[in-house]
Parts: structure tokens; C-alpha cells; sequence
């Protein structure tokens, strides 16, 4: 067991592979589960104001889950064989982005979420090797990949995956593979409170909602992996990158004052954190110092 953890260890060329090919694997369950989940949500609150109003279920929504029904065509309804369903190869080699039976075209979208989970996996893997921390990061970047393109799709941020990514953020810095946990918890409940706090300010101002509680919960889930210190990096960089983005898409587009998703946001702005935001909280202490 030692010398395949060893032949798996950090900064190797074995670890790097591995978690690429994982990676891809994942991304592809991950396609399942953006496109699934969010119609199992609205089934399961559908079930539950039919049995409110004391009415029968439809029986269309008996079987949905994750593994039922298996992966089909939307468009012909055929079945998708396994070896139409290998990450990234099938869409780019043999299918060449067409469904093999009716030929309807299929979106790019799911070879570039097999990709990004795949580059994903492969630089942590390539940073911590195969270890338990590792696993830790695999699962939390899995979370928030979903948590981007349902977001994306359906501006919904799905609590379960909220909860789990703010707990493994507290696991993280607890087994001292992160932050001190100290710093986690007060990142996690300074992250609630203060998009809280900003959507009770903007109700009483506006009487509008200008986000939705899933955010509130998602910034906490952040700031548990980040530390509160580093909450002002993450809410500036999702501030200021949803607010350009937000313009450009609305002037694309010629829907001015449509609703955009900014729990995408959120996660690029963590991201970022994670990434720069040491170096960025230096800069503006220094700048700050010496004005």
C-alpha cells in the first residue's frame, strides 16, 4: 500500500494522470447531476403541494432520479451505449457532437464540464497526491462545479450542496489541511451575515429581493475554505466581475433588468480568493500603509 501511495505522491507524473482520467469520469457524472438534480427538486416540491392539496401524484414522476431513467437522447429518445458515453472522446471522435441515431447536434457543454473537472482533479492531485486530504478537495471542487452551472441554468443553489461544501470546509480546517478552524468558523458566519444582511438592507429600501437565501448560504459554505479575513477578496472579485459581466450580458442580449445568477459569482470571487488573495490583502495593506 505504501508504494502505491508513493507511486501516487505529490508533483509526480502517475498522480498527474490519475487525476485527469478521474477527473473526467467525474465531469461526466457531474453532467448527470447539473441536468438532473434541478428537475428532481421541482418533482419533490410538486409531490409535496399535490399532497398538501390532498391531490394524486403524477405518475410521470414515480421514477427520476440520478441513475432512472439511463442516459438517452433528448430529442429521439434512444439509448446512449457506453461506448458513446467515454468523457470527451465519444463527442469529439466518433459521434463528432451528433446524437448517432437522429443526429441532433449536442452541446459542447458536456465534453468542456468533463474537461474542467478533469483539469480540475489533475492539478490537485498533482499538488497533494493521492491522499485523504486530496479527496477532500475532489468532492468540494465536484460541489462547486454543480453549484456554477445549476446556478447557471435554473438560479438554483441546492442546500444540500451547500451544506456539504461548508462542512467539508470545517473538516478541512479542523484536520489542519486548510486554515486555523477558528478562522473558518468566523468566515462561515461572518459569510451568512453579511449577504443577509445586504438582502434585508436592499427589502427594506427597494421592497425587492435582490438575492436569494441559497446565496447567503453559499458564501458561508466559502468562507469556511477561505477565513473571514479573506470575505472582504471574495465580495469585491464577485461584486465587480458580476457587475461587468452582468452589464455585458444584458446589453448582448437586450433584456435589461433580467435576473442574472450570482452564485457563480461568488464561487469565481472564491476562487480568486484562494488563488491571489494573500497577495491581493498584502497590496492593499501596503497601498494603504503608505497613503
Amino acid at each position: 500500500m505504501d508504494t502505491v501511495f508513493e507511486l501516487y505522491a505529490a508533483e509526480t507524473p502517475w498522480a498527474l494522470g490519475f487525476g485527469l482520467v478521474l477527473g473526467l469520469m467525474v465531469g461526466s457524472f457531474l453532467n448527470v447531476v447539473i441536468g438532473r438534480y434541478p428537475q428532481m427538486l421541482q418533482r419533490q416540491w410538486r409531490q409535496e403541494c399535490q399532497l398538501l392539496l390532498e391531490q394524486e401524484p403524477h405518475t410521470s414522476d414515480a421514477k427520476f432520479n440520478l441513475a432512472t431513467p439511463n442516459s438517452h437522447c433528448p430529442k429521439c429518445q434512444s439509448p446512449i451505449r457506453w461506448y458513446d458515453n467515454i468523457p470527451v472522446l465519444s463527442w469529439t471522435l466518433w459521434l463528432r457532437g451528433k446524437c448517432r441515431n437522429c443526429q441532433a447536434p449536442i452541446s459542447i457543454r458536456y465534453p468542456s464540464i468533463e474537461l474542467l473537472t478533469g483539469a480540475v482533479f489533475a492539478y490537485l492531485t498533482y499538488l497533494f497526491g493521492v491522499s485523504f486530504e486530496v479527496a477532500l478537495y475532489w468532492v468540494a471542487a465536484s460541489l462547486t462545479i454543480s453549484l456554477f452551472f445549476i446556478d447557471y441554468d435554473t438560479q438554483l443553489l441546492p442546500d444540500p450542496f451547500n451544506y456539504v461544501l461548508l462542512w467539508l470546509g470545517l473538516a478541512a480546517a479542523m484536520l489542519n489541511f486548510t486554515i486555523p478552524l477558528q478562522d473558518a468558523v468566523i468566515g462561515a458566519m461572518l459569510g451568512y451575515l453579511i449577504l443577509w444582511s445586504i438582502y434585508w438592507l436592499f427589502k427594506l429600501l427597494t421592497g425587492k429581493e435582490g438575492m436569494g437565501y441559497g446565496d447567503f448560504k453559499l458564501l458561508a459554505a466559502i468562507g469556511a475554505w477561505v477565513g473571514y479575513s479573506q470575505l472582504g477578496v471574495v465580495i469585491l472579485a464577485s461584486a465587480g466581475s458580476g457587475a461587468v459581466i452582468g452589464i455585458i450580458w444584458q446589453f448582448l442580449r437586450g433584456a435589461r433588468g433580467q435576473a442574472i445568477p450570482f452564485g457563480p459569482f461568488l464561487i469565481l470571487g472564491g476562487i480568486i480568493s484562494l488563488i491571489w488573495g494573500d497577495w491581493l490583502v498584502a497590496q492593499y495593506w501596503q497601498w494603504a500603509l503608505a497613503a
